[in-house]
């Protein structure tokens, strides 16, 4: 390792913040470890010396765990940001949706919205619309107290499939399915009521 121009002088004459910045623009060449022995200077007080503000701290931490989460299955690579603000949720991390998605916008984690697909129903902006219920807050403290459906469009070689599940904010289980081969809104009612019949559910919020 090469830092003869901190070698040149005194030991006393080279100021610890000097050192800490000799190790970050180096740290794609050697560990920190590694550099701190050599440079006699202490590991935990170089970390100490970076110093992030507290909303750079916090930001960095929630992309750190939307990471593990999209990493934890295959499929969770396709998790959007609501679907991300619920598996916080379930670990005890608040935070906003706005937050979430600029976070997730920075890094490259949102996935491009697809073509609508053909036969999806459009929303009626003339329709008086249902109260949001749920307000983005999918916390849940126990079960069967907040549900989410929705519906998703699977291809296949003969056809469409359309599968309704319906997910508990407690724990991120599904807890009631259905599918056919359309869109009507008799497939939701079905996949609530195999949810209700599963779990003998009392009255509780229900968002779909």
């Amino acid at each position: 390792m090469q830092c003869t121009r901190f070698f040149r002088k005194r030991p006393e004459a080279v100021k610890a913040c000097q050192l800490y910045a000799y190790i970050r623009e180096r740290r794609d060449r050697w560990t920190v470890k590694e550099m701190c022995e050599v440079l006699a200077v202490s590991e935990s007080g170089y970390y100490r010396s970076l110093k992030p503000a507290p909303k750079q701290e916090r930001q960095q931490l929630l992309l750190v765990k939307i990471k593990d989460i999209i990493a934890e299955h295959e499929d969770n690579r396709n998790y959007g940001v609501q679907r991300i603000l619920l598996a916080l949720s379930q670990i005890e991390i608040t935070t906003s949706y706005s937050t979430v998605y600029q976070i997730m916008k920075k890094h490259g984690l949102l996935k491009k919205a697809k073509r609508h697909p053909n036969g999806i129903t459009r929303e009626d902006a003339a329709a008086q619309k249902s109260e949001n219920l749920s307000r983005r807050d999918f916390k849940s403290s126990v079960p069967n107290q907040k549900w989410l459906s929705d519906i998703t469009e699977v291809p296949c070689s003969d056809g469409k499939l359309y599968l309704s599940a319906v997910l508990d904010c407690f724990n991120g289980e599904i807890v009631g399915v259905a599918m056919d081969d359309n869109m009507r809104k008799q497939l939701c009612i079905q996949s609530s009521e195999n949810a209700c019949k599963a779990r003998n559910a009392e009255a509780g919020q229900f968002t779909s």
